[in-house]
């Protein structure tokens, strides 16, 4: 379709008495610009040897050279970029250029001699090159000098903030991004970045703002939302984490998990139903019901997220917690099962090796024995009270012979007297009872 379209415009049938009407009704760019037009196209559609037949017809040079680096001929682009500075050796696009294809400093640093300083392209080429070498405070210093030559680029001013930030200036950093997303709101990295230069500065109401602004032109970057997630949670802003993790669990298919986050939400869930406990009843009815509410809903949320992380995640922390959150939600027999597979997941000749494995292993198992408490003394029951002296002894048998002096292990001893001490005052009040069962019946004599 274009190529017929280039034809035709070169024809010289009609004649210009009949088409001169229709060039005030249509945008008809000249011949030149659209047969690079077409070259253009045939490039983005793989046909670069078409490409270049028009490209050297026009003498446009830099796609030449572009044409030849694109079918991996390079020699044939610097032959080509040495023969036209033969004719142009002052010409600093021509330098820049060879020193693209040849990867050469040396050719940008002679485009700036006889541009006298002024070639924007050489000082953009050589920041980047300062960049990927590591020297930040002359990348830096180079994209300074290049937006001062030309401050409507917004990707310059994104690697500026970059390299500034890399070098160590946090305030020039922030400038430049922040001159960026002025320049091209779109620019969904400037503002990822930004909201992070907030977040390193404790600044959480900007981060958020700033996150919220990435979000708004890229939703399909689990990063980004997880970065999202933190600063959500740092201004308590629950359906935002939510709908963070929701994003991120749909993006990599439940493959990405961030236990740290998940921690944090559990603990802020387990301070408000705390709160609600120790709070007195309030007379106004109405201004109580709304956050509490508010709270189960956030708590059944949390609950759809982790059912459907255990389907395909079953890690130690994972369990638990999954337990923390039936603990809360009052089911204390699915609790129990969670942290008994916590406890499991930590079991093995490793944990009495590793002193930081033990002391999660010891603490998940503190916590099964206190639920295995609580639900014998729910619903009266022995079984699981013998369970917990069983874990406790074994478990106190094995750490004393790895980790004798351990706060851990005393905490495990004081559990099973604990354990010992409610058993015993079951069985009294168990034989209490049938004492008192057998006296009711009367000697008969």
């Amino acid at each position: 379709m274009m190529d017929k379209l280039v034809g035709a415009i070169i024809k010289s049938n009609p004649g210009v008495s009949n088409r001169i009407p229709f060039c005030y009704a249509v945008h008809l760019p000249t011949i030149p610009a659209l047969r690079k037009e077409y070259g253009e196209l045939l490039v983005s559609c793989g046909l670069v040897g078409e490409a270049i037949t028009i490209f050297e017809s026009l003498e446009l040079w830099d796609n030449l050279i572009h044409c030849y680096c694109l079918l991996g001929k390079k020699s044939a682009a610097v032959d080509l970029i040495n023969a036209r500075l033969l004719e142009r050796p002052n010409d600093p696009s021509l330098w820049c250029s060879l020193g693209d294809v040849t990867i050469n400093d040396s050719c940008y640093e002679r485009a700036l001699e006889v541009s006298n300083d002024k070639s924007v392209r050489a000082k953009r080429a050589l920041a980047r090159s300062a960049y990927n070498q590591g020297d930040f405070q002359k990348s830096k210093m180079l994209w300074e000098a290049a937006m001062a030559l030309n401050s409507l680029y917004p990707d310059g001013w994104l690697n500026l903030g970059l390299a500034a930030w890399k070098a160590g200036d946090e305030q020039k950093a922030l400038g430049a991004l922040t001159s960026a997303v002025q320049l091209d709101p779109s620019k969904w990295k400037a503002w990822n970045n930004i909201a992070c230069l907030h977040k390193l500065k404790n600044r959480s109401k900007e981060s958020f703002i700033a996150f919220q602004e990435a979000l708004k032109f890229e939703r399909n970057n689990w990063q980004l939302w997880e970065n999202f997630s933190h600063v959500a949670m740092d201004v308590v802003n629950t359906d935002q984490v939510f709908e963070a993790l929701q994003q991120i669990l749909k993006m990599t298919k439940n493959k990405r998990i961030d236990v740290v986050l998940l921690d944090r939400m559990m603990t802020e869930f387990e301070n408000r139903n705390l709160s609600s406990i120790e709070i007195e009843a309030s007379s106004n009815e109405s201004i109580k019901t709304k956050p509490c509410a508010q709270s189960q809903r956030h708590i059944e949320l949390f609950g759809k997220i982790i059912q459907q992380i255990v389907k395909t995640e079953s890690t130690s922390e994972i369990w638990g917690l999954y337990a923390r959150w039936s603990r809360i939600k009052g089911d204390l027999t699915v609790c129990s099962e969670a942290l008994l597979k916590q406890v499991r997941s930590y079991q093995g000749s490793e944990v009495w090796k590793d002193k930081e494995r033990f002391k999660k292993f010891a603490r998940a198992s503190l916590e099964l024995c206190r639920v295995y408490m609580e639900i014998s003394v729910s619903i009266g029951s022995k079984r699981e009270l013998f369970s917990a002296e069983m874990h406790l002894n074994n478990t106190i048998k094995q750490a004393r012979k790895s980790f004798a002096e351990t706060e851990e292990l005393n905490e495990l001893e004081s559990c099973l007297e604990e354990v010992r001490n409610v058993i015993q005052k079951f069985e009294e009040t168990t034989n209490m009872k049938e004492h008192k069962d057998l006296s009711e019946f009367e000697i008969i004599t």
